[in-house]
């Protein structure tokens, strides 16, 4: 119940944390979720800022608003969030950049549903739709960023 997908970007770590990490641009990139904005005052990533995506779900509905909850924001390392009210975790995305050899930017994209009876079941019925969308919207994300980035 857990999928990642990793796309080298031909820019730096700190260029691709402004895209990961501003939840605001996400509707330039994601196939599912077209905007995006930060609750309570918040202006920006930091541990326990909440935010919330609007989502057409499969890009063909239903719509609705997603509630998040930043869980991790390591400046040019990782940036990590949960959805779901306060209290009920439906499941946690992350991206995890690091530094390539070659120069650039190895970008990780990765989803984990939690360990639940309910969640189980569901992915054991219908998980390997939903692995594959997630997998094919994940690497559409980060390859929208890194032309965006590499100024494709």
């Amino acid at each position: 119940m857990h999928d990642a997908v990793t796309v080298h970007i031909d820019a730096t770590p700190e260029a691709v944390w402004d895209l990961v990490s501003d939840v605001t641009k996400i509707g330039r990139y994601s196939p599912e979720t077209f905007e995006a904005e930060w609750l309570d005052g918040a202006t920006g990533p930091a541990e326990g800022v909440r935010f919330r995506g609007h989502v057409k779900r499969n890009g063909r509905g239903p719509v609705y608003w997603a509630e998040c909850a930043i869980t991790e924001a390591v400046p040019n390392e990782t940036f990590a969030f949960t959805v779901g009210p306060p209290g009920k975790v439906l499941n946690s995305w992350r991206y995890d950049l690091a530094p390539a050899e070659r120069g650039g930017t190895d970008v990780t994209e990765s989803f984990r549903l939690p360990d639940t009876l309910p969640t189980k079941i569901y992915w054991a019925l219908l998980g390997w739709a939903r692995g594959k969308t997630n997998r094919e919207g994940m690497r559409a994300t980060l390859e929208a960023m890194k032309a965006e980035l590499e100024g494709a």
